[in-house]
């Protein structure tokens, strides 16, 4: 018998328990930046609708970075009020 759906796929990588969430974030962003770089510049090696699907990928990747900065922004200040 076929089944319906497929077994999830087995996780190659996985997190740590215990990293500090701001150390997370940072994480994050960096890799975020390093993946709008790359999209970035393999488009510009693009022409046509392939150039443009690549800078569609990049805006989605900047969209991701901008709230990483503003959950970094707001555990910064929680942490800061209560300290």
């Amino acid at each position: 018998m076929i089944k319906p759906t497929p077994n999830p796929p087995v996780r190659l990588f996985t997190v740590s328990d215990g990293i500090d969430t701001e150390d997370l974030l940072v994480n994050l962003r960096e890799t975020l930046a390093s993946a709008n770089a790359l999209s970035c510049d393999l488009a510009f090696d693009l022409e046509g609708t392939k150039r443009e699907e690549l800078l569609g990928v990049a805006q989605l990747i900047e969209l991701a970075q901008l709230l990483a900065d503003r959950v970094h922004e707001e555990v910064g200040q929680a942490a800061a009020a209560s300290n």
